[in-house]
C-alpha cells in the first residue's frame, strides 16, 4: 500500500478519507459553507498540501451523488507528485438550483493512480488507423 502523506494547512481542515476499504477514491471535504448558483464554479480550497510518491498524480472526479441529485461536477482536477501547494477543487453547478455546501461536505474524490510518461517525438507522418478523423459522434448514437 502506498503512503500519501498530508499536511493541514489550516487547523479545521478535514483529512481525506475512504468510506469503504475497497473505494477507488477518497473522498475530499469542503472548509467553507458557499452556496453554489447554477451555471456557477467555484474553487474550493481544502486547507491540505501533501506529499505524493513520485511514480503517482491524483485526479480529482465528482461524486456520483451530488452529480446524479444537484448536477454538481468537478472541472480541471490533477494533483502531481510534485505539486506541495494548497489542494483546490474547483466545482460547477450544471443543475436548475442553488445548492448548499456546508463546511465539512464531502465535495469530491480524490484517486490515486499511477504516472506513465511518454516520449514526445515530433513526425511528419502519422500512420492510418480504422477511425481516421472520427470523433465527435462520429460513431453514431
Amino acid at each position: 500500500m502506498i503512503n500519501l502523506n498530508f499536511k493541514k494547512l489550516k487547523e479545521d481542515a478535514v483529512l481525506p478519507a475512504y468510506a469503504h476499504s475497497d473505494d477507488a477514491g477518497f473522498d475530499l471535504f469542503s472548509l467553507e459553507d458557499y452556496s453554489l448558483r447554477p451555471g456557477e464554479r467555484h474553487l474550493f480550497l481544502t486547507g491540505l498540501s501533501s506529499e505524493i510518491p513520485s511514480g503517482y498524480f491524483v485526479v480529482i472526479k465528482p461524486k456520483s451523488g451530488l452529480a446524479a441529485k444537484a448536477g454538481i461536477d468537478v472541472l480541471a482536477g490533477v494533483i502531481d507528485a510534485g505539486y506541495r501547494g494548497e489542494w483546490g477543487v474547483i466545482l460547477i453547478n450544471f443543475g436548475n438550483e442553488e445548492y448548499q455546501f456546508k463546511k465539512g461536505d464531502k465535495i469530491a474524490q480524490g484517486i490515486l493512480l499511477k504516472t506513465e510518461n511518454g516520449r514526445i517525438i515530433e513526425s511528419d507522418k502519422i500512420s492510418d488507423s480504422e477511425r481516421q478523423n472520427g470523433g465527435f459522434g462520429s460513431t453514431g448514437r
